[in-house]
This record gives C-alpha cells, sequence and structure tokens, in this order.
C-alpha cells in the first residue's frame, strides 16, 4: 500500500471517531440544541396543523353548504326579492335552483345561531345527504315551528331531539322545536336547518331570499352563464362559483394565518441559528484535530461532509421531537382555543387535527434543511482551515471571514431597505417578510465588525475580573462573535415582535377610546340578523331616568364585488361639520362636491381594496339600489379588516325605510348610576336578561382581554427566542471554558482566587449580553418599523401608531445581561477548581 493510501486508511477511522466523540462527549450541550431547534419546529408545525386543520373543516362546511351547485347567487343578510328564483329557475341553462334564507339568529341564552331555510326537496337533490338525514323527518321539518340542528350546535347548545329553542326575533322571542339531529358528515359546523317558507315567516322575513344555489344543465358553460346573469341582478347581489365562495370566505383568515407561520418561522430560525452557532464553535473548538486529519490524508471535501452529518443529526432529533410536540401543541390549541387561536376567524368547531405522514415528514425534512442551512458556514470554515494555520492558536482566519463578509452585510441591508416600500403580492405582505429577512441576515452580517469596534472602545482599568474579561474578549473576538450573533438574532426578533405588540395594543386602547365615547354600551347579540330595538323601544330607552342622550345603530352587510368579502355599513348619527368628534379620523375632504352627493366615512380598508379615495364618488348598494355618495374622510377601524362604511343615520332611514337599531350608545346624566340605568333597562324588557350591557370602562377591559389572547402566540414566540438566545451564551461560555482550562489553572497558579475567575467569566457574559442587547435593540427597532408600517398595514388594511415600550424594553434588557452573565459563570463553574489545575499539570 502507498503512503498516500495508508493515510486515507488510518485517516478515516480516526474522523469518525472524533466526530463520534463530538456528538457524545458534550451531550448537555447536545441535548439543549436539540431541544432548541425542537422547540422552533414544535412552534411551526403546531401553528401550521393548527391552521390547516381549521381551514380544511372550514373549507369542507362552506363546501358542503353549496353541495353540488355549479353556482351560488348570493345577497345581503337583509336578502332581495324572491321574485329573482322563478327568473332564475326558468333559464334554459339551469337544471334546478335551490333557493335559501341564511341568517345569524340571537338566542335566548345569548350568542347566535345561524339559521338555513332550504326547500328541502329542492336542496336534497344539491345535497344528497341531507336528504337522506331528513328522510324520516321530512314531514315534521315543514312545520312553522320546526328546525334540525347540526351534531355541532346540538352539542353546544346542549339539546337534543324534542327539546325547545328560543330566537329572539325584532323584541319578541319565537320558540322552535328540534326535530332531528343531523350526523358531523352533513354540516360539521353549528347551525340550524329549517324549512324555507317558516323561516321566512319565523324570522319576519316575507318573500326574501338571500342565496340561490344554481345547479346547471349539462354542456352549460358555467363562466359565460355567470357573465351573462351578473349585470342583470339586483343592486348588492353577486354571483360567484362555489369556489370563488370558499376562495372569498378562505381570503378572511389568508393574511392572519400567513402572519401566524410567519412568526413561527422566528423560532425556528433562531433555533437553526443555534446549530449555527454551536457547529462553529465546535469547529474553532477543534482546529487542531482537524489539522490532524488533514495531515492523515482526509480531504477538505470529506471533512465538511462529516461536519453536514453531525449537523444534519442534530437536525433529524430535532425534527423528531419537534414535530411530535407540534403534533400535540396542535391537538391541544385546537381543543381548547379553536382553528384561530382565539381570534374569531373561523367557525370549525368539529376541527381535529388533519395531518398525514407527508406532511409530519415534511416537517422533520425541513428540521434536517434548517439544520444543514446552519451547518454549512461552519463546515465549510473548518474543512478549508490551512494545517499550519489550524494548529497555531488564535482566531485569525475567522476575523479575515468576518471582514469579508461586512460588504454583503450592507448590501444586504440596503436590498431590505429597498424591499421594504414594495406593494402587497396577492394580498400579502411578501416583500415586508422579505425586507425582514434581508435586514436581519445583513445585521448578523456585521456582527464581527460591530464587535470588534465595540471591544476595542471598551475601558481596560479597573478591577482584575474587568481587565481579564476585556482582554479575554478582545484576544477571541471570533468565539466572541459567535455568542453574540446569538443573542442578536433571539434579541432582536424579540424586541421587534415587542415593539409590534405594543404598538398595536396602543393604537387599540387609544382607538377604543375613540369609538366608546358613552358612558354605557348596549347590545342584544353581537353578528345578529334577528334581533333589533323598534322606534318605540328606542324612545322608551332614550326616556328612562338618568339617561341624557342616546344613539342607536343599525349595521347591516352588502357585498360590493363577489371576489370580496361584505362590507359592514353603519348607519350612526353624524356631524358632517365635525366627523372627528365621532369616528377616529385619518384624513378629510377639502371640500364637498357640488351635486350634493350624501357624504359617507371609508375605513382603511376601503381605500385599499377597493380603490375608495377621500373626495371621489362611489356606490353603495343599499335596499336594493344603488345609492350615490362620496368619501368625506378616511377613519381608523380595528374591528373590521374587510371594509367599513359610515352612513349617515338620517339618509339610512330615507332611503330603507329601516328605523330599527341594533346598537346602542348612552350617555348618563349628572349623578346618575350606570348599575341603576342598567337596572332600568333590563326590567323594561322581558327580553332584557339578554342584553349585552357594558360600561365603556368594562367593554375596553374586555377588548384589551381578548386582544392579549389572540397575541399569546407571540408572547409564547419572545420568550422562546430569548430561551435560545441564552442557550448560544451557554454553550458559547462552555465550549471556551473547556478550552481554557489551561489558562484557568495558570491564573490560579498565579494566585486568582476561584471566586476572581468566576467574576472575570461573569464580566464577559455580561459584556457579550450588553453589547448584543444593544445592538439588537437597534435591530429590533428597525425591524419593528417594518412590522408595524408594511407588514401590519398590507395585511389588515389598518394603520397603527409607532410606539416604543421602554419600561419592557429597558426590563428585558438587563434580565438579558443578568441572564448572560449568570449563564456564562455557571457554565464553566466546574472548569474554574481542580479541573483547571490538573490541566496545567497535563501540559507540563
Amino acid at each position: 500500500m502507498s503512503d498516500q493510501g495508508l493515510r486515507r486508511a488510518l485517516a478515516w477511522p480516526v474522523l469518525r471517531a472524533v466526530l463520534a466523540g463530538q456528538l457524545v462527549e458534550r451531550p448537555l450541550r447536545l441535548a439543549l440544541t436539540v431541544l432548541a431547534l425542537a422547540l422552533g419546529v414544535a412552534l411551526a408545525a403546531g401553528v401550521f396543523l393548527v391552521n390547516a386543520s381549521a381551514l380544511e373543516e372550514f373549507t369542507r362546511a362552506t363546501r358542503q353548504l353549496a353541495g353540488q351547485a355549479d353556482l351560488v347567487v348570493r345577497g345581503p343578510r337583509d336578502g332581495f326579492g324572491e321574485s329573482l328564483y322563478p327568473e332564475l329557475a326558468r333559464r334554459p341553462e339551469v337544471a334546478l335552483a335551490s333557493p335559501a334564507l341564511e341568517l345569524e339568529a340571537a338566542l335566548e341564552q345569548g350568542g347566535t345561531l345561524r339559521i338555513l331555510g332550504v326547500d328541502p326537496f329542492t336542496a336534497g337533490s344539491l345535497q344528497p345527504e341531507l336528504y337522506g338525514e331528513l328522510a324520516g323527518s321530512l314531514l315534521d321539518l315543514l312545520a312553522p315551528d320546526a328546525i334540525a340542528l347540526s351534531a355541532t350546535a346540538a352539542r353546544q347548545l346542549d339539546l337534543g331531539k324534542g327539546d325547545v329553542l328560543t330566537v329572539r326575533v325584532g323584541a319578541t322571542q319565537r320558540r322552535l322545536r328540534v326535530v332531528a339531529v343531523l350526523s358531523e358528515s352533513v354540516y360539521p359546523q353549528r347551525l340550524g336547518v329549517m324549512d324555507i317558507g317558516s323561516a321566512q315567516w319565523t324570522l319576519e322575513r316575507l318573500g326574501r331570499l338571500n342565496r340561490i344555489d344554481l345547479r346547471l344543465a349539462a354542456g352549460a358553460d358555467v363562466e359565460r352563464l355567470r357573465a351573462l346573469l351578473a349585470p342583470g341582478l339586483p343592486a348588492g347581489v353577486q354571483i360567484a362559483t362555489p369556489e370563488l365562495e370558499r376562495e372569498r370566505s378562505v381570503r378572511l383568515t389568508r393574511a392572519y394565518r400567513v402572519n401566524l407561520d410567519m412568526l413561527a418561522l422566528v423560532a425556528l430560525l433562531t433555533g437553526a441559528f443555534l446549530v449555527f452557532a454551536t457547529q462553529a464553535l465546535g469547529v474553532l473548538r477543534r482546529r487542531s484535530q482537524f489539522a490532524l486529519l488533514r495531515a492523515l490524508g482526509v480531504t477538505r471535501g470529506e471533512l465538511r461532509t462529516a461536519l453536514l452529518a453531525e449537523g444534519a443529526l442534530v437536525g433529524l432529533a430535532g425534527g423528531l421531537v419537534g414535530t411530535a410536540l407540534g403534533w400535540l401543541l396542535a391537538f391541544v390549541v385546537l381543543r381548547e382555543l379553536g382553528g384561530d387561536l382565539g381570534a374569531g376567524y373561523f367557525d370549525a368547531s368539529a376541527a381535529g387535527v388533519s395531518a398525514g405522514p407527508a406532511t409530519l415528514a415534511a416537517f422533520v425534512a425541513l428540521a434536517v434543511a434548517i439544520a444543514l442551512a446552519g451547518a454549512w458556514v461552519p463546515a465549510r470554515r473548518g474543512a478549508s482551515l490551512g494545517v499550519a494555520a489550524a494548529l497555531k492558536a488564535g482566531d485569525t482566519e475567522p476575523l479575515v471571514e468576518a471582514r469579508h463578509a461586512r460588504s454583503l452585510g450592507f448590501m444586504l441591508l440596503a436590498a431590505g431597505t429597498l424591499c421594504g416600500p414594495l406593494p402587497p403580492v396577492m394580498g400579502l405582505p411578501l416583500f415586508g417578510y422579505l425586507a425582514v429577512a434581508l435586514l436581519l441576515f445583513g445585521a448578523v452580517l456585521l456582527v464581527p465588525w460591530f464587535a470588534a469596534v465595540a471591544l476595542g472602545a471598551l475601558p481596560a482599568r479597573g478591577r482584575t475580573a474587568w481587565r481579564l474579561a476585556v482582554a479575554q474578549l478582545r484576544g477571541t473576538v471570533a468565539e466572541s462573535t459567535v455568542s453574540l450573533a446569538a443573542i442578536v438574532v433571539s434579541f432582536s426578533l424579540m424586541v421587534a415582535m415587542a415593539i409590534m405588540v405594543h404598538s398595536f395594543r396602543h393604537s387599540f386602547e387609544r382607538w377604543l377610546g375613540e369609538v366608546l365615547p358613552a358612558d354605557l354600551n348596549l347590545r342584544i347579540a353581537p353578528g345578529n340578523d334577528t334581533a333589533f330595538w323598534s322606534r318605540v323601544d328606542q324612545e322608551a330607552i332614550a326616556a328612562l331616568p338618568g339617561v341624557a342622550r342616546v344613539e342607536f345603530r343599525r349595521v347591516v352587510q352588502v357585498y360590493l364585488i363577489a371576489e370580496q368579502s361584505p362590507v359592514s355599513v353603519i348607519a350612526r348619527p353624524i356631524d358632517p361639520a365635525h366627523p372627528g368628534a365621532t369616528l377616529p379620523m385619518l384624513a378629510l375632504a377639502a371640500a364637498a362636491p357640488a351635486d350634493g352627493l350624501v357624504p359617507v366615512y371609508a375605513s382603511e380598508a376601503m381605500r385599499d381594496l377597493y380603490g375608495w379615495r377621500v373626495g371621489t364618488s362611489v356606490q353603495l348598494p343599499i335596499a336594493g339600489e344603488m345609492r350615490r355618495a362620496w368619501i368625506a374622510g378616511t377613519w381608523r377601524d380595528y374591528a373590521r379588516s374587510t371594509g367599513t362604511v359610515v352612513v349617515p343615520l338620517d339618509r339610512y332611514r330615507a332611503w330603507t325605510g329601516d328605523t330599527t337599531g341594533s346598537e346602542a350608545a348612552i350617555w348618563l346624566g349628572p349623578g346618575a348610576a350606570a348599575v341603576a340605568v342598567e337596572a332600568a333597562i333590563r326590567r323594561g324588557y322581558a327580553q332584557g336578561r339578554e342584553f349585552q350591557i357594558y360600561t365603556t370602562t368594562t367593554l375596553k377591559e374586555r377588548s384589551l382581554r381578548l386582544f392579549d389572547r389572540a397575541f399569546a402566540i407571540t408572547y409564547a414566540l419572545e420568550a422562546i427566542a430569548v430561551l435560545i438566545g441564552l442557550f448560544g451564551v451557554s454553550f458559547t461560555f462552555a465550549s471556551q471554558a473547556l478550552a481554557r482550562r489551561a489558562e484557568f489553572g495558570m491564573l490560579r497558579h498565579l494566585g486568582l482566587a476561584r471566586r476572581q475567575l468566576l467574576a472575570m467569566l461573569a464580566c464577559e457574559g455580561a459584556l457579550v449580553g450588553a453589547l448584543g442587547a444593544a445592538y439588537g435593540l437597534v435591530v429590533g427597532g428597525v425591524l419593528s418599523v417594518v412590522l408595524v408600517y408594511v407588514i401590519d398595514r398590507q395585511s389588515f388594511h389598518w394603520s397603527l401608531d409607532f410606539s416604543m415600550p421602554l419600561l419592557q424594553l429597558a426590563s428585558i434588557s438587563l434580565a438579558l445581561i443578568a441572564a448572560a452573565a449568570v449563564t456564562a459563570a455557571a457554565s464553566a463553574r466546574a472548569l474554574t477548581s481542580a479541573q483547571a489545575l490538573r490541566a496545567v499539570r497535563e501540559d507540563w
């Protein structure tokens, strides 16, 4: 065998032994690395599975509502004349037309129930499962007071066949008999089914429909018929395919789901960077071993492959553990919070975790890919070390690479800055996400430059522990850079999310103060279509003792285009001369148009989704006619991201003849007690206990609690990001301590006490933590600007007031510095005693 062959034969066994030893000699560090990556994978997998499962259930539910229909004609909740039904049914292209009335009915016990009024015979042709379920109860369902409940509705309302369900219609109560409970396969969502004639009578919608499902004759062109029918439909009535209907419903939650996925990937990113940090430190610590292997004949490619395999094993372990935890997290969240994490978007109560083997395997593969990406640079660096240079002490080569990375870092920062202002893509802030990634990676590449400058500027005077700590960090900039970068990635993302959430909460709280100026707020059941106060009721409430003024409002929904969700129209008193006294205005028109059009006020979402600009004229489909108006101003609405238009109440009543009210704001007179007025309102109505009456303070507190619940996942991500950053600090100082055993022993021989060594390590940790916190605050502040002004704005169509949580940021910065100091000292505590002295004897 040649010398080259002998070296190669000896090299691979040695290489396998060294790399295998790296995986087992530091089991705690390995376990923490796997755990950190697993936490990131668990959050990413959990959020994805929750979204996917709820969305699948939601899509299945909407698909079953349409059944085998080819087209769906849909109007506003108050409906359209039923004469449209025979007109469509007589068309030669239509094989079957199924009329429907779909409303949210207010319940006696509170809340609402969607009631679907259908013709059981025609609906059964489109939905055979429904017909099969109702076959034995069909005659019973035709009774005027009969209703069939879905299994979900029956379970949540604790009702069964033969029980009575009480709904409120106007100011009266209607009792409905439950004649059947439908299985989950028919309608998985919470709803009730009635005969359409009974529904029209019971819910006071005689002669009205709001949906017609069409099945076309064989050979009919769906899109051609849709284009042909659309212009002749009544104002506010849209025609769409069932696929477009589902897409419209899915689009409503898309931005929310994508943002949750992106936030979950933050934890995965920090876990990936921890793999990078541990691999980079391992390369620095094993330079001499790699040099020996290279001298024995191991090629650069073989060494790089082995180091990548090391990272892949970590990724595989983290992926397996994280995917299992993610599935468990999704199961718990769907059961406890629902498919929207408590945000109120999904109505998919029966959703379970929907995850096939391919999906779970994809997350394991993602973890491996992320770990490989994190291990690539350290593996490349370790394989490229020169044999002679690697046998020397110091970190010259990493610093040379850091200097080369500085120009790339500035280029990434410039690219991220240019991407930020770009418009959304398909309604999603994709360039905003790209800007965050570019800015973050650019900032990470500049960490070595920042570390060298910052450490060089530190004074090397003072106590012994401080001087030694500064000297050590200056002499080992590469190791310090890895630890610093681990902190920067996690801490900057946490700072960015903290600022974004605080800005949103601050803006939301301020907005609540502007839209809730009254002393009491009165509602029956939010989102219902059947309960309201008549004009007589309104006058009676206004005449109660202690009531100084009452403002009643009417809220309805209208469709402007088939591709978008319905727009909320709020009819309320508003002074055109001072609209800011009623609404949180953002912009006002300079002057009213000369033609005397009705002034209306559009939310920011109307500007983004429909192009409604201040001063332009628009048309609103109200009461079956297109009403001309002009945009007198734009206002901020955090309650509805699909668009809102405020119309003066007197004009709305003149257009529609509708004098009812669905919400009320009550101002109390001097000395009046809110409790007494509330009691008087409840006593005045037989259904008074159903009313939701809140003081403004209570309603604000309730709204903020719901806000905090919706952002609970963000708070969890912040905590995990900091935890992973501290893992990185621990790994850095543990690795450095192992390499510095001889240094510790020499310092002990020179007279340094063990407590002085621990103080030195604590100073090093505190310095790294302080530099990381300072740099992370700057980077996080820049990222938060993108989150607040780009991502939130483009995702939800509302603007936020930028606000810094100074006390919170100061507290977490100090906590990070203290934790880094404690972590650094604790990581090397065992190596500052007898082991350090033995290390010196070993060198001798």
